[in-house]
């Protein structure tokens, strides 16, 4: 029997982690749409300014030009994310900002040297980026634009 959940942000966040923390992969349900999606780059991040990021061509092969060239030292060198809240997640959700684009599986974690923390993404668009098919998708940027996630009941925490 599956159930469905929906958590409050921050407890969504803890189960990710804590599932890859206790061995566990998941499928992730995301919006690949955003300007800080930069899949060439290896990268998926919610910069602060993202005015810094341009699009360079076009990508008709996946969503909403998710793997177009994007230009921006964003994807060379740690910027500071926003700090993204239940309610700003929640309208744009209602707005249908955030959108369920796209499938992926979430493998792993690491942090950059400036400490922040990154889920590892296996994509299926092929070895077509700097990472052989997988990205890091920043935890600011997962906590914006993920729609849904699949995971055994006993990656779960007992609270």
């Amino acid at each position: 029997m599956q159930s469905g959940y929906n958590l409050p942000i921050d407890e969504f966040m803890e189960v990710m982690e804590q599932a890859i923390m206790n061995g566990y992969t998941f499928a992730w349900g995301a919006d690949v749409s955003e300007k800080g999606f930069g899949y060439r780059d290896a990268l998926a991040i919610l910069p602060e300014d993202e005015s810094t990021i341009q699009k360079k061509g076009r990508d008709n092969k996946h969503f909403s030009d998710a793997g177009a060239a994007k230009i921006s030292n964003a994807f060379s060198t740690p910027v500071k994310e926003r700090n993204v809240t239940q309610d700003e997640r929640q309208i744009a959700f209602d707005n249908q900002e955030t959108t369920d684009d796209h499938g992926m599986h979430i493998t792993g974690l690491v942090e950059d040297q400036k400490g922040t923390k990154y889920f590892i993404v296996k994509n299926s668009w092929g070895k077509s980026n700097e990472c052989d098919g997988y990205f890091f998708a920043s935890f600011p940027y997962v906590k914006y634009k993920t729609m849904n996630i699949l995971v055994h009941k006993d990656a779960l925490v007992k609270a």
